[in-house]
């Protein structure tokens, strides 16, 4: 993950506000911890919903990373009831340097208890930052993280970076829960039609805008219309035309637009369709 930084104090000029939605829909990953500040019920948090509402992004998935950053994720959604829901996970690339792996998730899996907590996620596997000697623990975690979302009945929010192969294999060795996202898909056309094939639900970011990945673009013209969602991963992975500036759930219409033009349909049509597929995998916000 990044450092922390303010949105609001950032020495990087804002992108402006986009013309807005006339269908709200959902940001279904973000990271509010990370560039906001007040806690999680503050005022920097409320400016940031407000900011995105007024363009039509009116639901928000606050994730969790960690301990701590799950923590605050509950406190959030706790604190904006209808606004955010909380999804709650050791990432892959942070549980195998855990000094106590087996407590952190004991904590995780105490805090997925409450009502506000509607994923368990990010988990999964990463091939880009975590050496092969510490993948062992990391697709220990991510087993441990399957079973709980099985056991809770929640929805598994999978990161998958450069090991799609590992990552099927996995769900389908433990089983996969009856809900499953990939946040950021990164695959290409074929995997999208295996997940798609599975009743996973990939979710697209600003990298779908991006001119380097045709790839994405081709995956979801050709998955079942209840099988994407839109997100930002903020303050990530902010989309054309403002990439390399801060990104955040306001900058989510540029998105929608392109997926949209991908699809030959309105942009209020994949409005509607991301909203009523976020309500199925994370129930009432």
């Amino acid at each position: 993950m990044a450092d922390r930084h303010s949105l609001e104090n950032s020495e990087v000029e804002l992108p402006p506000d986009p013309l807005p939605l006339s269908v709200p829909t959902v940001d279904a990953h973000c990271h509010l911890d990370i560039f906001t500040e007040g806690g999680p019920g503050g005022a920097g948090v409320r400016a940031v919903l407000d900011r995105a509402k007024a363009v039509g992004i009116d639901r928000i998935v606050q994730v969790g990373c960690d301990v701590e950053s799950s923590r605050y994720s509950v406190e959030c959604a706790n604190a904006f009831p209808g606004e955010v829901v909380a999804a709650i996970a050791l990432h892959p690339n942070d549980a195998p340097r855990l000094p106590d792996l087996e407590g952190a998730l004991s904590e995780i899996e105490e805090m997925a208890k409450n009502p506000r907590v509607r994923a368990i996620g990010e988990t999964g596997l990463d091939h880009f930052r975590t050496p092969p000697e510490k993948r062992d623990l990391q697709e220990y975690s991510f087993r441990r993280h399957i079973a709980l979302a099985k056991k809770l009945g929640k929805t598994l929010m999978i990161h998958d970076r450069e090991a799609h192969d590992d990552v099927l294999r996995v769900l389908e060795a433990e089983g996969a829960p009856e809900r499953v996202v990939f946040h950021c898909f990164s695959g290409d056309a074929v995997m999208a039609q295996v997940c798609a094939a599975r009743g996973y639900v990939l979710s697209f970011a600003g990298t779908l805008t991006f001119k380097n990945a045709p790839q994405l673009r081709e995956a979801l013209a050709l998955i079942p219309a209840d099988q994407f969602l839109v997100e930002t991963d903020a303050p990530f992975l902010t989309p054309v035309p403002y990439r390399g500036r801060p990104n955040a759930p306001y900058l989510i219409p540029h998105t929608v637009r392109l997926m949209a033009e991908i699809r030959g349909v309105s942009e209020e049509e994949i409005a509607r369709v991301t909203s009523a597929t976020a309500e199925r995998l994370f129930g009432p916000f």
